[in-house]
């Protein structure tokens, strides 16, 4: 398969079909507990395949103001988590166009997105409902990390690898600085990014 000047080689191709056939939803039994944040926030993370990413706008007539967007993202193969947010964008995407101004940009996922919230009857905003939101900078991943971010993404999203090549689509990742968690009534919980990336899922 070819997409973005990609080309998903059969190693990979195998392995989608592997982890797209393991599934993914999350029960209350592998959850992990409430006073565990850091554990709860990688597992929200790898459960998550997309989320929202707000930018600072650099596009009139709201230049300046936040700007959410919804973007695909991977932080590895389903139960390879890495903790690390990998993004495969172009700049003809309105919300990269701002990252190019300034790359600073919040990610917020949430087990809405999963039949977990939905079965346990909890509606998206409340807190029972696990959502992450992950601040720090978003950067074109290097040379030696491509095919480990690529891997990641097509993985979980193999759609990627037939998008049109001609929109010069790269690697992306967000280095996280900031790490809140929503998990329980009583307010939002901080981790830091080094006992987020520590933590196991």
């Amino acid at each position: 398969m070819r997409g973005g000047g990609m080309i998903l080689s059969a190693g990979v191709a195998a392995l989608v079909v592997l982890v797209l056939s393991l599934g993914a939803r999350p029960s209350a039994a592998d959850i992990p507990p409430r006073n565990e944040t850091a554990r709860v926030a990688r597992y929200v993370a790898h459960r998550c395949d997309w989320g929202a990413l707000a930018t600072i706008s650099s596009h009139e007539p709201v230049t300046g103001r936040p700007f959410a967007n919804v973007f695909s993202v991977s932080d590895g193969p389903r139960g390879r988590s890495s903790g690390v947010i990998y993004l495969y964008l172009t700049t003809m995407e309105i919300s990269v166009q701002d990252l190019q101004v300034n790359a600073n940009a919040s990610l917020t996922m949430s087990l809405a997105q999963t039949p977990y919230c939905r079965e346990e009857k909890y509606d998206p905003q409340s807190p029972l409902c696990a959502h992450i939101i992950l601040s720090g900078s978003v950067q074109k991943v290097n040379d030696t990390e491509t095919d480990k971010a690529k891997l990641a993404l097509f993985s979980r999203h193999p759609e990627m690898a037939t998008w049109p090549r001609d929109h010069d689509w790269f690697f992306a990742k967000l280095n996280i600085t900031n790490v809140w968690v929503l998990d329980y009534f009583g307010g939002i919980k901080t981790v830091t990014p080094e006992e987020y990336y520590q933590a196991k899922p």
